[in-house]
């Protein structure tokens, strides 16, 4: 790219055009009569002018444009819950060496954009254009536009392709150097045996006879095409003829003796000194390109060929020539400074006579000796500079890569050019290192320029030249001659000297001075002498004379040859030439001669011997033959060879000088004929054959007007197919136009107004259907050659109007066309139109050709005249393709748009009329969502590439960088906005990537623009706006950043463009097409990819071996083509095959992109959320639905780390301006949605993110203190934790195979402890970049601050609850079938959890439920019944529902005490989306109750049933459903005689059975040192609990612990138990009546207090356990203590679950006679009871009968005498007696007399009730009562009086 063109366009002051200096061959002086009297010849003046005059090079033609520097990316990171790879980074960060930093800053393109810091403090982000085109390569882009117009480079002077330049350094032989030696040395072909350039002179001179001031040799330069093996330099030595009889050469190549005796030397100075001419010595021939070194020709080994490849012998710098031209960081070829070889020449080839060229290679020849020296040469390689000539830097500074543009110099010399006239060509300004390192430059200021770095340096002319196909560029017009033999009869020492003549009139008459010398630096002179030929029958010459010729020519101009002969001896003076002969040779006759000729030999020269009257007098040697052969080469490029062409050009003076005719007639032939002109002749002549004829179409008649136009047309037509690549545009034409032509300097009108006419009316009259012939095709074929003209002519008029009188720094102000000239452009414009228009439709190639050149026509007139004269060919264009046509012609206006709008200012053009804005954007941007609309895929696809294309180009645009400059351009397209959300459904056909194209456009624009603008999309209707957010949400969807693992594969994409051809595989689906490309390409090429740093080792090639051009580089490349050529390859697949550097950068491209377009996606939301709350936009303001679901989408994709730290403020700023709307109860999803994502959040390990989240759930709470009841907030909440729960996981196995907490969980809770933590607060705001007082500010319409941390605490408690709770059931997974209390305990916690959402706390109710069903724990599974159908009465009262009241739950909650009051507030709060009230009605309550019923029933506990029932009946009742009442009475009836029976049973009813258990060890987790009240079914014995327990716990013990189970129910001391044991205590409980004695010292029988019914519900717990205080294990009644202790449980049984933790425990001790007393009351309290019990008839008397028995029985019958009578014997006898105080004497002796006075009136009772049967069993009562009397009165003697 020409970036280096400083801006001297019409962009940065002064004139388009710069001046390009021509060169000319120092040596090809011209005859300075050509300066003179040219005005006699036009066609010589017009030659003269072509050559000489400086090249205009329009700077903007193809585009300019400078980028700005590339941005460079940073890794964004992408966390999920379990990465955190932000850390990671910084950790390898720290690590890493900071040399090593050159990581991401590489981005390979060659687009540039660095953001100002203006721009950061407005975006949150980078735009997301530059990730999105990160290889964005403006020229790139553009040659891909069909048709696009290739600049070429000025066609060099001398040939394209090496220039090799040869210095002599040294001549040794080992005899010594004592005479001067010439030479000569030539680009010679080996195989063709040919010449292929003019000789180079240099001469060896021996030190004594070396001037002081000789310069410093100087280098001859060659040119040549390419490299080959047969090309050489054919290297020829001389010397001084040799003296007869004197040393001969022989003395070089002698063996022995080696050195030059001192008279040799002496002789052979002398006589060098005397003998002017020379003859051939040796000669050389040095491959320049071959390897192979025998190959040499003649059989003489060649020296090392010292371009070849590979060096080797004696060259000086090994492995130099490999890659020689280094690509210097611009992209120009620059030079390595070590390409000088030098070469030392040592075979060197003696001649023994006098040799032509040809016979050198002869193999028959015969082979000499070689000469023993050596010649030293230093060859140096250069690339003849390919880039164009306007790299050189415009003050013809010296660039290249040793002056970095990054210096400060370099930048001066860059810029501060004037640009006209100081520029010389690549090749004048380059810097070279000459081989003893000093730097050689050449004046770059010279005007002139030197061609090449020296003056003195002598360069070759290239006789390829005058045979390539290629215009002449210079003048050169001379002669080369080359006389070859002379045959003579007798030997001679010949040598011929050569003159050219004017006349032949007088002999005497001086030469012209025309014979180019020998010696550099001296005047043209008047002869030249060939080499003598010593001895020599047939003497041969290899000698080259070049002849400067006069510009115009007589017939009597010639050659004159004079033969002589010389003696090489010295007599008395110095050896004299006698003359032989003459010869003359026409130059008029012969000139263009190639082939040899053949002259005879004249004796004497007589006048005007050259006409043929003269002949006969004249004395030829051997008898008239030709015996001397010559060969002519004539290079000019000023005669053409071609008759035809000198024909035209004579014909051309006479019209021009006005000396023919007036008609013209031959002028008119003369042009015809340049048709049959052949090829070559016609491309040398083509810039003075064009610039004639245009001379003619500009102001000759009508007729030849036309012929000249038709002639140029097949001129230009032939050189086009004769073209040697297929380019649209011929290199020699666009050279034409580009760089040559001038319009005549301004020395003629402009031709643009004769050409337009001339064209127009061809194009008018075929319109008219008149027949003009096939030339029409070839004008529309050439069209762009045409329209390029006319524009350039046109551009140079107006340069040239305000040359003068323009300010430096001024742009030219656009032409205004003639009236009548502009109508002209316009006619012949729509019949070109109308061409395109019909032979698109037939579909020719040549419409789409043809529709480009039309519209670069327009680009380049934009820049040229009045653009809106421009505008109204733009508007005729679009009027012929209006609307949606055919596909074929859709196609041309897109690209005919895409041309026009790549017009470097095109933002800068006008609208149509002054009011409008930019004309072409508006035609644009209609025309392309037109296309977006057709049915053609590919041309969507085209039309959406060409938005992003030109945002690109603005966005990396050095000129639009200030942020005025980007909302105007923004401005410019916002319109396309408007239109695709008038139009939503042609947005929604196009496919994905269609789809990311339009919305990066989308994106782009709506980032530059201001609010007043932006408010615009937003104004209109609700409906839009939400359209306008539905976009962006597409953006969120669309570019989503998903880790290569979330499923790449993409089969074949949906619709693929159809007809494309095959495309580029697909790398990556969220990037540009282009990338595609740009990765394909860069994995193809083994060059390391622009950008990476320069050790990247990795793309050079391993070895050379490996990769021959048939099979790709790599496996890495042969699997992305295998992959690609499968159908459907998948992106993932291809990536894989990237090379890591690529995949890297594809990857951070992508991801920068995702977080760019969310960053821009945030701003605009944040934007909109102001503006709202100004309500200056139209919206529901109701829900602010566009905010809340683009909030959603936030937080529901995968954003990176960037992303989440600006979206808080972002955040925390919406719910302040609008937090009344977003948390009322519309908006119930939305918060819900927001609250999981906050905790989701909370549980990421990038503490970054995790802090965030932490403050968005403080925002939220604090939004809910002033607009909702928090309460709701914590429903919500804790709702969403449940949904977390189940996707997250809260547990993970240890090593062991044991769950523990998870690393999600730990997380989650310190977050919800953060939450609520006050110390931290302003800490972690800070963090976040919020304000330290964020949550203490009120918001508006808020006078005191509510904020309070208590409420916030318990909020957190709460969730944390929850988890806590979903964390132990998760820990359970495990043992749950095993240990169901635990299982039970574990839902039962979730669901006191949960309990905030009645939903969820029924669920977890019914579980429990459930569970305990399966245990067959019925009252447990009724009890949860129960407090579900409480939970749905609590609502209904609460909602005033109807059918109960306050009391109905007061009575509810007596059976299941935990129905607690607190909940009921929230119910109605629990109202959110999915969960709530709704579900609560009458109808599930009574489902419950009615489960609970069944329940209870199962577990026998009848009065619960009917309190339960009682309950059902109100519904019942208010809905007069009469069957179930009856039914519920019916059941009624059945329960409370199931209560009769349980009262009346003779053995008292126990429900269940109660244990107590305490726990001591630490693989007791959480049960440590507690002890549970178990609730067991009452057939569980003792044993049974045991065995139960133990089984449990056994399996949770490891190796190192062991379980034992503590016999007795004493206290445990848990400190003095083993460690390493874990031990159970397991003891029998009773449970403790409401209004029992507990202090009373009876024992307690529990069948006294069934009495009467009451509800089954205990809480506390009471065992006995005997002692003795004297150590003894067991003693008498006397020893035996007693302690009694009372266990209060947390909550009452039937509870929830099986077991409730005792939370108080107290003991009452009781001393041995305590305990005796008690006994007896308690046996006396039994029997008392049993009598005064009523009954309630008579015929009931069984049952009683039998219970008195039994107790009558044990209280009185002789075997259990041992009770009454051991306490007796205990305490009232002896010792023991005298220890009780009288108070405990008496009270014992009081009870015993009660007790029997109970047992007579009991007997008394017995008697009456007894039958038959029983009599034996009375007597035995009464017999036993009285033994006992008997017995007690031993110790009491007063019982016989009691009783």
């Amino acid at each position: 790219m020409d970036s280096n063109v400083s801006g001297n366009g019409n962009g940065g002051g002064g004139y388009r055009f710069r001046r390009i200096p021509r060169h000319f061959l120092p040596h090809l002086k011209l005859d300075p009569l050509l300066d003179e009297n040219l005005e006699q010849w036009p066609h010589l003046n017009e030659l003269v002018q072509c050559y000489r005059s400086d090249w205009v090079k329009d700077d903007n033609k193809y585009g300019h444009y400078e980028t700005i520097s590339p941005v460079s990316f940073q890794n964004q990171i992408f966390e999920g819950p379990d990465t955190d790879i932000e850390t990671e980074m910084q950790l390898a960060s720290a690590r890493q060496i900071k040399a090593e930093d050159a990581t991401d800053d590489d981005v390979p393109s060659s687009s540039g954009r660095q953001f100002t810091n203006a721009d950061i403090t407005k975006h949150f982000g980078q735009s997301p254009l530059p990730a999105y085109e990160p290889a964005f390569d403006w020229g790139n882009e553009r040659s891909m536009i069909f048709g696009q117009r290739i600049s070429e480079t000025a066609t060099t002077q001398y040939g394209s392709g090496l220039k090799i330049s040869v210095k002599v350094l040294s001549l040794s032989f080992q005899a010594g150097l004592v005479e001067p030696f010439y030479g000569t040395i030539c680009i010679y072909n080996r195989e063709r045996r040919e010449k292929l350039s003019e000789d180079f002179y240099f001469c060896e001179l021996p030190s004594e006879m070396q001037d002081a001031k000789v310069p410093l040799e100087h280098h001859g330069i060659f040119y040549l095409d390419a490299p080959s093996a047969s090309i050489c330099l054919l290297i020829q030595l001389e010397k001084p003829a040799t003296e007869e009889g004197g040393v001969t050469p022989s003395v070089y190549s002698r063996k022995e003796p080696v050195h030059l005796t001192e008279r040799e030397r002496q002789k052979l100075q002398v006589w060098s000194r005397i003998m002017p001419y020379s003859e051939s010595f040796a000669w050389a021939i040095v491959p320049l390109f071959d390897n192979s070194i025998g190959a040499a020709s003649g059989g003489s080994a060649s020296p090392s060929s010292p371009l070849a490849p590979s060096i080797s012998g004696s060259s000086s710098h090994e492995g130099v020539f490999e890659p020689i031209a280094k690509v210097t960081s611009d992209g120009k070829l620059g030079y390595s400074s070590g390409s000088s070889v030098i070469v030392e020449i040592s075979n060197l080839n003696k001649v023994k006579e006098s040799y032509t060229e040809e016979s050198l290679q002869d193999p028959k020849r015969k082979v000499h000796k070689p000469v023993k020296g050596v010649l030293k040469l230093e060859i140096e390689k250069h690339q003849t500079v390919h880039t164009e000539l306007e790299n050189v830097s415009e003050s013809g500074s010296v660039t290249n890569d040793f002056l970095d543009p990054a210096d400060p110099v370099a930048d001066m010399l860059f810029s501060k050019s004037p640009g006209n006239g100081l520029d010389g060509p690549q090749s004048s300004n380059s810097k070279w290192i000459s081989s003893d390192g000093k730097d050689v430059s050449g004046n770059g200021s010279n005007t002139q320029g030197n061609p090449d770095f020296c003056a003195d340096n002598f360069q070759a002319f290239d006789f390829r030249t005058t045979m390539r196909n290629e215009p002449f560029l210079q003048l050169f017009h001379c002669l080369y001659v080359y006389p070859l033999t002379v045959s003579l009869s007798r030997k001679r020492n010949l040598f011929i000297r050569v003159e050219l003549r004017k006349d032949d009139a007088d002999a005497r008459r001086q030469p012209l001075e025309a014979m180019y010398p020998r010696e550099r630096g001296s005047s043209l002179q008047k002869c030249a002498h060939t080499q003598v030929a010593v001895g020599a029958r047939v003497a041969c010459y290899h000698d080259e004379i070049k002849v400067s010729l006069p510009a115009v020519w007589t017939p009597s101009h010639h050659l004159l040859f004079t033969f002589f002969h010389v003696d090489l001896q010295t007599k008395l003076e110095a050896p004299k030439p006698v003359v032989i002969g003459y010869a003359s040779l026409p130059l008029s006759t012969h000139a263009q001669l190639r082939s040899e000729i053949s002259l005879p030999i004249m004796r004497e020269l007589v006048p005007h011997y050259l006409q043929d009257s003269g002949k006969e007098r004249l004395d030829y040697l051997e008898d008239g033959k030709s015996i001397f052969k010559l060969r002519l080469r004539l290079c000019s490029s000023v005669y053409p060879i071609n008759e035809r062409i000198r024909d035209f050009f004579l014909e051309y003076d006479r019209h021009t000088l006005r000396t023919s005719p007036p008609w013209g007639s031959e002028l008119l032939e003369a042009i015809n004929s340049l048709k049959n002109v052949d090829s070559t002749a016609l491309l040398q002549f083509l810039h003075p054959i064009l610039n004639m004829l245009l001379h003619l179409i500009g102001n000759g008649g009508e007729t030849l007007q036309v012929a000249a136009f038709r002639a140029m047309v097949n001129i230009l037509t032939r050189v086009q197919q004769e073209s040697v690549d297929d380019a649209e545009r011929n290199r020699s034409l666009v050279n034409y136009v580009d760089y040559a032509f001038d319009d005549f300097g301004g020395r003629q009108p402009p031709v643009y107004p004769g050409l337009s006419t001339v064209w127009g009316s061809l194009a008018r009259s075929k319109a008219k259907g008149y027949r003009v012939g096939p030339v029409y095709d070839d004008v529309l074929a050439m069209a762009w050659f045409f329209l390029e003209l006319i524009v350039k002519s046109m551009a140079l008029e107006q340069t040239r109007l305000f040359y003068h009188s323009l300010p430096l720094d001024e742009d030219v102000p656009p032409m205004q066309l003639k009236e009548g000239v502009f109508r002209c452009i316009m006619q012949l414009y729509d019949c070109l139109l109308t061409e395109v228009h019909e032979r698109c439709k037939k579909g020719l190639s040549l419409a789409k050709r043809l529709n480009s050149s039309l519209a670069f026509f327009c680009y380049d007139l934009l820049s040229v005249i009045e653009p809106r004269q421009v505008f109204e060919l733009v508007s005729l264009y679009l009027d012929k393709f209006s609307g949606v046509c055919q596909s074929v012609l859709h196609d041309c206006k897109l690209i005919f748009l895409q041309i026009i709008c790549d017009h470097d200012l095109f933002v800068e053009m006008p609208g149509r009329d002054p009011s409008d804005r930019n004309y072409l954007s508006s035609v644009l941007i209609q025309e392309i969502f037109l296309t977006w609309d057709h049915d053609d895929l590919s041309q969507r696809a085209k039309a959406a590439r060409i938005l992003v294309v030109l945002l690109c180009k603005h966005e990396f645009d050095g000129r639009y960088q200030k942020p005025e400059d980007k909302l105007y351009i923004a401005q410019l397209y916002f319109p396309l906005i408007g239109q695709i959300l008038d139009e939503m459904p042609v947005f929604y056909n196009l496919n994905a990537a269609e789809k990311r194209e339009v919305l990066i456009i989308i994106l782009q624009i709506v980032r530059n623009l201001d609010e007043a603008s932006v408010v615009k999309a937003w104004q209109q209707s609700i409906a839009r706006t939400r359209l306008f957010f539905k976009l962006m949400e597409e953006c969120l969807v669309l570019f989503e950043h998903r880790k290569p693992a979330d499923g790449m594969l993409i089969g074949s994409s949906s619709r693929n463009p159809v007809g494309d051809g095959p495309t580029s595989p697909k790398y990556s689906d969220k990037l540009s097409p282009a990338i595609n490309n740009y990765l394909s390409e860069a994995s193809r090429q083994d060059v390391r990819p622009q950008g990476t740093p320069d050790n990247g080792y990795l793309w050079q090639r391993v070895n050379s071996q490996l990769s021959s051009p048939s099979q790709p580089y790599s496996l890495r490349e042969a699997l992305a083509q295998a992959q690609s050529s499968r159908i459907g390859a998948s992106a993932q697949a291809l990536r894989e095959s990237l090379h890591p550097i690529l995949r890297q950068k594809l990857e951070l491209w992508e991801e920068n992109l995702s977080a760019a377009v969310s960053l821009q996606v945030l701003e605009m939301s944040e934007k909109f959320s102001v503006m709202a709350a100004s309500h200056s936009i139209a919206t529901d303001y109701g829900k602010l639905d566009c905010l809340s679901s683009i909030i959603m989408s936030f937080f529901s994709r995968n954003q990176p780390l960037a992303f989440w730290k600006a979206f808080l403020p972002v955040f925390n700023h919406v719910f302040d301006l609008h937090g009344a709307t977003l948390m009322a109860r519309d908006n119930d999803r939305f918060l819900k949605q927001v609250a999981f994502h906050l905790l989701r959040l909370a549980v990421f390990r990038n503490d970054n993110i995790r802090k965030r989240a932490v403050i968005g759930l403080q925002i939220l709470v604090k939004s809910s203190f002033y607009f909702m009841q928090t309460a709701r907030l914590r429903v919500m909440l804790t709702i969403t934790l449940s949904e977390l729960m189940s996707d997250m996981q809260v547990t993970q196995m240890k090593s062991d195979g044991t769950l523990e907490e998870s690393g999600e969980a730990r997380r989650l809770r310190k977050s919800l402890e953060e939450m609520s933590d006050e110390v931290k607060s302003s800490g972690l705001l800070n963090e976040c970049g919020l304000p330290e007082n964020s949550l203490l500010v009120t918001p508006e319409n808020f006078e005191e601050n509510r904020w309070s941390w208590s409420e916030v605490k318990s909020l957190s408690g709460s969730l944390l609850l929850a988890l806590d709770a979903s964390l132990e059931h998760a820990l359970l997974a495990s043992v749950m079938s095993m240990d169901r209390y635990a299982a039970a305990e574990s839902f039962y916690k979730l669901a006191m959890a949960f309990a905030p959402v009645p939903d969820l706390h029924i669920m977890w109710l019914l579980h429990l439920c459930d569970a305990h069903q399966e245990m067959q724990s019925w009252a447990e599974a009724a009890q949860c019944a129960v407090a579900v159908a409480g939970v749905v009465m609590q609502a209904l009262v609460a909602r005033n529902d109807g059918v109960w009241s306050k009391d109905h739950v007061t009575a509810l909650r007596k059976i299941c005490p935990m129905v607690s009051s607190e909940i009921t507030s929230e119910a109605s709060a629990a109202e959110v989306e999915g969960y709530g009230a709704s579900k609560l009605t009458v109808d599930s309550a009574v489902k419950y109750l009615q489960l609970a019923n069944k329940l209870f029933s199962q577990a026998e506990l009848y009065h619960f049933c009917a309190s339960i029932l009682e309950l059902v009946i109100p519904v019942y009742k208010s809905r007069r459903a009469y069957g179930q009442l009856a039914k519920c009475h019916t059941l009624l009836t059945n329960i409370y005689e199931s209560i009769l029976e349980q009262e009346s049973s003779p053995i008292p009813f126990t429900d269940a059975t109660y244990y107590r258990v305490g726990f001591y060890g630490e693989r007791f987790g959480k049960l440590d040192r507690k002890e549970y009240v178990y609730r067991e079914p009452r057939d569980v014995r003792l044993g049974d609990i045991m065995e139960k327990l133990s089984h449990i716990y056994e399996s949770r013990m490891d190796g190192n612990h062991t379980l034992h189970i503590i016999p007795d129910s004493r206290q445990v001391k848990a400190e003095e138990l083993q460690p390493g044991v874990c031990y159970l205590q397991i003891t029998a409980v009773d449970p403790v009546m409401e209004d029992e004695d507990l202090g009373s010292r009876r024992e307690r029988i529990f069948s006294l207090s069934t009495g009467t019914v009451r509800a089954r519900v205990f809480d506390r717990f009471l065992f006995d356990t005997p002692f003795t205080k004297n150590g003894k294990t067991q003693g008498g009644l006397e020893d035996q203590w007693k302690r009694r202790t009372v266990l209060q449980t947390e909550g009452s049984f039937p509870a929830l679950v099986n077991r409730l933790l005792v939370i108080k425990s107290e003991s009452l001790e009781f001393s041995p006679v305590e305990n005796a007393i008690g006994m007896i009351e308690t046996r006396t309290a039994a029997l008392r009871n049993e009598l005064e019990e009523p009954r309630s008839s008579e015929g009931d008397q069984l049952p009683r009968l039998q219970s008195l028995q039994r107790i009558l029985q044990g209280s009185v019958a002789v075997q259990v005498n041992s009770g009454v009578l051991s306490v007796c014997t205990a305490f009232l006898s002896g010792e023991p007696a005298t220890r009780l105080r009288s108070q405990e004497l008496q009270q014992l002796i009081a009870a015993l007399l009660e007790f029997m006075a109970v047992c007579k009136r009991a007997i008394r009772v017995h008697f009456r009730l007894i039958g038959e049967e029983d009599q034996d069993f009375h007597t035995q009562l009464v017999n036993g009562f009285q033994s006992l009397t008997a017995e007690l009165s031993h110790y009491i003697p007063a019982i016989l009086s009691e009783l």
